[in-house]
């Protein structure tokens, strides 16, 4: 049983869903990434999506493309990251850790060497954003022979089609973009997530997450009533540009976002 699925379960039996930040590798300079995956765990991270820098992010809204555009500058690389995770596992073998990005950097790679060394490092799950489960029977065989969940995306427009492909091919769990249009957009609407997520339920059978919109801990409360995990980037990665050059400043804010996300999620369990 992977790190991913051992944790759904384990938040199953104790009635809570599921934190997940989401940050860029070497925003702020590679050195610092690895403290702030531990300090998102201590603040109430239960698993962490990280992002890898990418020149050409066309999923993303202007505040992750700035950041990886900030990590770019410092030279990130898809190897660094992988390193990045190596090295947060010798003090967490626990927290899943996921690796978001685009599909370039591991087709340079290659799918099988990119496989093997992010699970070597200790890589829990992997989401492609450009990559349709239709064109993904080859990684998909190949990631999980190494043992790494592919996690696909639904949207607001996938037809009851599209959605028995994301569940054939997903593994780990499935995160469902809630609004229409990039990340760190505005107007989320939890009564139209809980209407589609019900959708989405009778095509998946793995625990749904839901990103894009969540800002603040109302709105992470309010979607773990209707959804398994709840994913925050924007909100995080705009704290880290706010407070750029000061690490303690960064800690503190990005930190106490997630406490007081965890602390509203956990208040009607």
């Amino acid at each position: 049983m992977s790190r991913i699925t051992t944790r759904f379960s384990a938040l199953a039996e104790q009635g809570r869903k599921a934190l997940i930040p989401y940050f860029t590798a070497g925003d702020q300079g590679p050195e610092m990434t690895v403290p702030l995956m531990h300090h998102l765990v201590a603040s109430g991270a239960d698993l962490i999506e990280l992002g890898v820098p990418f020149s050409d992010p066309a999923a993303e809204g202007p505040v992750i493309q700035m950041a990886c555009e900030r990590a770019l500058e410092h030279n990130v690389s898809l190897h660094d990251v992988l390193a990045m995770v190596a090295q947060f596992r010798q003090q967490d073998d626990a927290t899943p850790v996921i690796l978001m990005g685009y599909l370039n950097p591991v087709e340079v790679m290659g799918y099988e060497t990119f496989a093997d060394e992010a699970s070597q490092a200790g890589v829990d799950g992997v989401l492609i954003v450009d990559m349709p489960p239709e064109e993904a029977e080859m990684p998909v065989k190949t990631f999980r022979a190494a043992g790494l969940d592919l996690i696909f995306l639904a949207a607001p427009t996938s037809t009851a089609e599209r959605l028995d492909k994301i569940g054939q091919a997903s593994s780990g769990f499935v995160y469902y973009v809630s609004l229409k249009g990039v990340t760190g957009s505005a107007a989320l609407d939890t009564a139209a997530v809980a209407s589609k997520l019900e959708q989405v339920r009778q095509h998946v059978d793995l625990p749904v997450g839901v990103g894009f919109g969540i800002k603040d801990a109302s709105t992470a409360a309010a979607i773990a009533e209707v959804a398994d995990a709840v994913v925050v980037g924007s909100a995080i990665v705009q704290r880290i540009a706010d407070n750029q050059g000061d690490e303690a400043a960064i800690f503190a804010s990005v930190g106490g976002l997630v406490a007081e996300m965890r602390s509203a999620m956990d208040k009607n369990r």
